[in-house]
């Protein structure tokens, strides 16, 4: 449950200087363009939970509108920002990295952008890394490439230093683009600059193709990586299809959220089976998935089966180790799974001819399609009226169709989640024709 507070944007005060994009605004009477400050945007949007709400709290609350003000905290000519990378690719972040950039200078005017090189590691400067002036003529083709200018990493880096290496370079404003981890880091910078009193701006972009942000319709990426799993499992089903017995077994992304693997698989309706974090499964017993397999291919003569990064963990033996951001190293279910299909068709004796696709760091590194580019550029412009509006400590998102203002702490509350009683869930079920559950 959650309360009025928990939407609280905050600012580094005052707004005293008038926006540059006033004529943009002002062009005609009541402009469209125009964010009416105390207006919100709902959290919930049914009439059942608007009704529980007014019962509960006896006022409404919601996500701050994204969008342009008319009155701006930085004064753009004194005013410099940089922008990181962190985490993993994903298509579309040198579309953001160009569309912050781009916005920041030909619009706002501002003084400088400096890009940090390798994530967080950039923002230390005891590492070494190069730091990059961002113009509009060197960002100019950089969206028709896959991966980040900038470059990446994981892991954490003192704060301290980072807020050090940012009073020396006088740096007002920093655009984080990553995930959970990145902006639970980019918090704790927030942290330290609050501590030292100082004002620079702290804005992040969520970037995680796995769609687990909460408070995000969608994330950038997340199109282009289910076009791209979608050729993964079209071609898995023509190998199935070409062999007796065939099985086509692909692995999408998803570590604990199975968007990925359910869009992909009703996109091109081809999968008999969608295993997802959300929803355990068994291998064996009459119920199970080895099971079900034997007669889905006694029927048809082939299956394709899909399967996300983080299903089937509670199967498998636990490595114990974490990588650099602190994130449990998965067991690779795509190659255990393979094995055992194999292994238990060998030993009933049965032929099969098993096909497995990993098409995940492809995903990861190509170009953002036409719908990631748009969503992308849109992304970054509000993260731009955000931070020039003296915001803070906040993400911009969409939600129900409208761009807001997330505070960082309710986006990484907990994680956003295929619903295994949702009409999602349900339509895959409908899809594959695969049981609720294999036990």
């Amino acid at each position: 449950m959650y309360c009025k507070d928990d939407f609280h944007v905050e600012r580094l005060g005052e707004c005293r200087f008038d926006s540059p994009l006033l004529p943009l605004l002002d062009y005609r009477q009541h402009s469209v363009n125009y964010v009416e400050e105390s207006d919100r945007i709902l959290a919930e949007n049914t009439a059942s939970s608007v009704a529980h709400l007014r019962e509960t709290t006896s006022e409404l609350f919601g996500l701050e509108p994204a969008g342009a003000r008319r009155k701006i905290f930085f004064n753009p000519p004194h005013t410099r920002a940089g922008i990181v990378t962190c985490g993993g690719l994903c298509p579309g972040l040198n579309n953001v990295i160009r569309s912050l950039t781009n916005e920041l200078t030909c619009r706002y005017g501002i003084a400088q952008v400096l890009g940090f090189s390798n994530g967080y590691q950039g923002l230390v400067e005891r590492c070494n890394r190069p730091t990059v002036e961002l113009t509009p003529h060197c960002v100019a083709d950089i969206h028709e490439h896959g991966g980040t200018i900038l470059g990446s990493s994981r892991g954490d880096q003192r704060p301290e230093e980072i807020v050090d290496y940012l009073e020396k370079l006088e740096i007002d404003i920093l655009f984080v683009i990553g995930g959970d981890g990145t902006i639970r880091g980019s918090m704790a910078i927030a942290d330290e600059i609050a501590k030292r009193d100082r004002k620079i701006g702290v804005i992040g972009i969520p970037k995680t193709i796995d769609n687990d942000i909460m408070f995000a319709d969608q994330s950038f990426g997340f199109q282009t990586a289910l076009s791209q799993g979608t050729e993964a499992i079209r071609a898995a089903h023509v190998e199935a299809c070409g062999a007796p017995n065939g099985v086509g077994l692909v692995k999408l992304m998803g570590r604990h959220s199975g968007f990925i693997a359910c869009y992909a698989s009703l996109a091109v309706n081809d999968a008999n089976f969608v295993l997802i974090p959300e929803v355990p499964f068994s291998l064996e017993g009459a119920h199970g998935l080895l099971a079900c397999l034997k007669r889905r291919l006694d029927d048809a003569g082939h299956a394709v089966i899909v399967v996300a990064e983080g299903a089937g963990q509670h199967l498998m033996q636990s490595s114990g180790k974490t990588d650099a951001s602190g994130n449990s190293r998965l067991g690779d279910v795509g190659v255990w799974l393979k094995q055992q299909i194999e292994s238990h068709f060998t030993s009933q004796g049965k032929e099969l001819n098993l096909k497995y696709i990993d098409p995940s760091y492809v995903i990861r590194s190509v170009p953002a399609n036409p719908y990631d580019s748009v969503f992308c550029s849109r992304l970054a412009h509000n993260a731009v009226h955000a931070a020039m509006s003296g915001r803070t400590r906040m993400v911009v998102s969409r939600w129900h169709t409208k761009f807001v203002n997330v505070p960082m702490s309710l986006a990484i509350r907990q994680r956003n989640c295929v619903d295994p009683n949702g009409d999602l869930w349900m339509t895959v079920l409908e899809s594959t024709g695969q049981p609720p559950r294999f036990e």
